[in-house]
């Protein structure tokens, strides 16, 4: 599994979470899917009904995140249940692999957790999550996740976005890029996806640009209120960018083309 050879085609991974926003990011160049629930919580496990109904409208890999809840990646036992209940239902609706991962309280790999995971999505490839994000050491949890058979790993290096975290991603690239496949994502955009590609040579990268669309009702009633949120405005919502999609997969072919 090698990352730095210039004929690898270079994958763009676009995070949604509604099929119109899926069917989208194909209309925009995306060469794969993460589908997701609530990606203004970061990300959580999609309905069986958003799965199915996902990969009846799109011809592409759709990979589907298990992820209980927002906060932290520490998980109690029965959270850890109810996650591979859930890989069981996305691979039975024929998702084309499973996006998960776990720590520990000190930060470290949940290996225990991590092999669970695996098990219950196999044969499906498993990406690890930006959790890796999150740990003590990310050139260390990627050791072990290389060692425990994981196929892809999401990172921005642990910093805050991609091109903050390039020199590290770079490194992890360099060590294990025969092993595990190093996904570069954090804030990256049309503006600086030839730079990180360039720094990295990662050949995966991964984007989910959002913007505000707004409701078209005519009626909009002032009393209820359905988010607890004091500013939630009940008539826009958050959406794809698939307009910087285009974009970014623009950079991207033309990075692929100059080398």
């Amino acid at each position: 599994m090698t990352q730095d050879t210039p004929d690898t085609p270079i994958y763009i991974e676009v995070a949604v979470d509604s099929v119109d926003d899926a069917m989208r990011a194909v209309d925009a160049g995306a060469t794969r899917l993460e589908l997701c629930a609530s990606l203004s919580e970061g990300g959580l496990t999609p309905s069986a009904g958003l799965i199915d109904a996902t990969l009846r409208r799109v011809d592409m890999p759709v990979f589907v995140i298990v992820r209980p809840r927002p906060g932290d990646f520490l998980y109690s036992a029965s959270e850890i249940d109810v996650m591979l209940r859930d890989v069981e239902t996305a691979r039975t609706a024929g998702a084309h692999g499973i996006v998960s991962g776990a720590l520990n309280a000190n930060g470290t790999i949940d290996e225990d957790g991590v092999r669970a995971l695996l098990h219950a999505a196999n044969p499906l490839p498993f990406t690890f999550h930006r959790a890796v994000d999150f740990s003590r050491n990310v050139d260390e949890a990627a050791d072990r996740l290389a060692a425990l058979g994981v196929q892809r790993m999401l990172t921005s290096g642990g910093a805050l976005s991609a091109a903050d975290g390039s020199a590290a991603i770079a490194r992890m690239v360099q060590r294990l890029g025969k092993h595990l496949m190093v996904m570069a994502g954090g804030g990256i955009r049309s503006s600086n996806v030839k730079q990180i590609l360039r720094d990295t040579g990662v050949r995966d990268v991964h984007l989910g640009p959002r913007r505000t669309q707004e409701s078209v009702m005519h009626h909009r009633a002032q009393a209820p209120r359905v988010s607890r949120a004091m500013d939630a405005d009940q008539f826009s919502w958050s959406t794809l960018d698939d307009a910087e999609v285009c974009r970014t997969v623009d950079a991207v072919r033309s990075a692929a083309t100059t080398g």
